[in-house]
């Protein structure tokens, strides 16, 4: 067990009292001891295990756990079950229960700096090496973990965590409950140049800001330009994975996914349950509608309707992607038929004289 992650001290629960917890259907024993979480394959006596994926149904009379989660669609079992529509989502709450977020006592540590006109909520925590700019507010219980940047007149909600090494510039507001993950900078300044007479690059001063919406998280070295005028803006429960680049007055909706490795260019709006998968590449000034999913590596050249699935790059319709990429091994024997075709024509032409 990592350090920091083991289950809180003395948790110990009944999987009849889990049950109540969780919503979950309880089948057999209630009275089972419940006292960690594990895989299926690594848990042991004592703990509780899920299956989410039926693949994995195979397995399930071989795990050591205690107790599983399934869905009610799945076979009976030996072993108590937990029974629920969403075995993940179960999982995920049991997690919750088990392995309580760890918070470092509030208080500012001596070594951080706060400048004048820091305005600080009811128990907060500020870790050492932090740096807290002028006027800036940091909300009821959010954590600045040690070597945190917050740029003057900044934002922080209640409840949000940043952990170490996060950077968030001048000017920039954040939410409530939103996490940040280490490396993140949000707020440096966008791409933005023009030429002058000479050919020369000219900077154009970036002075809007970016709002990061309730219940964001940010992952690791993910970077969030601030817009050349007004916000560059996150919708509330929107979700980024690491090694992100969001540019300039992007504008993205609620609930949105975007996996790593993903960049998206200036001033495109992103809609609300949109899914951009690994490397996915976006250009400038594009809209994506709502319940978008955009494969992985594909490029996003133009706007995209609402509900529309994409693979390529240039990106095009799943379907038609998926049909091109069956026939492409089948490219090098249809150029030796057309060429084949081609000879066999020539050689018509040539015994015919030419006349048709």
């Amino acid at each position: 067990m990592i350090p920091g992650l083991e289950p809180g001290e003395d948790m110990e629960l009944k999987l009849k009292e889990l049950a109540q917890e969780l919503g979950c259907e309880l089948e057999g024993n209630g009275e089972v001891e419940i006292r960690a979480i594990a895989g299926l394959r690594e848990a042991g006596e004592g703990d509780l295990t899920f299956v989410a994926n039926p693949r994995y149904l195979k397995y399930v009379e071989e795990t050591r756990a205690s107790a599983i989660i399934l869905s009610p669609s799945d076979p009976p079992l030996s072993k108590p079950t937990l029974r629920t529509d969403n075995p993940y989502l179960a999982f995920a709450r049991a997690l919750e229960i088990f392995y309580p977020v760890s918070r470092p006592a509030p208080g500012v540590h001596p070594s951080a700096v706060l400048e004048e006109g820091v305005e600080l909520g009811q128990e907060v925590s500020i870790g050492a090496l932090t740096f807290v700019g002028r006027g800036a507010h940091i909300g009821d219980r959010s954590i600045l973990f040690p070597q945190v940047f917050v740029g003057a007149g900044s934002q922080i909600g209640e409840d949000s965590i940043l952990y170490p090494q996060v950077t968030v510039r001048e000017g920039v507001r954040i939410g409530n409950r939103v996490i940040v993950h280490s490396g993140a900078v949000i707020g440096s300044d966008g791409f933005g140049y023009a030429k002058d007479g000479q050919g020369r690059y000219r900077k154009i001063p970036q002075v809007g800001g970016v709002m990061i919406e309730d219940e964001v998280e940010i992952g690791a070295n993910v970077t969030i330009d601030r817009a050349t005028l007004g916000d560059t803006r996150i919708g509330r429960g929107t979700k980024i994975d690491n090694l992100v680049q969001i540019a300039h007055n992007v504008q993205i909706g609620e609930d949105t996914i975007i996996i790593s490795q993903v960049g998206i260019a200036g001033s495109t709006r992103v809609g609300n349950r949109v899914i951009l998968a690994g490397q996915a590449g976006v250009v400038d000034h594009v809209q994506i509608g709502d319940d978008c999913i955009v494969g992985s590596q594909s490029g996003v050249a133009g706007d995209l309707e609402a509900g529309s699935v994409v693979l390529g790059s240039p990106a095009i319709p799943q379907h038609l992607f998926k049909r091109m990429a069956v026939s492409l091994p089948r490219v090098p024997e249809m150029l030796k038929s057309l060429r084949n075709l081609e000879r066999r024509v020539q050689s018509l032409e040539e015994a015919s004289g030419g006349r048709p």
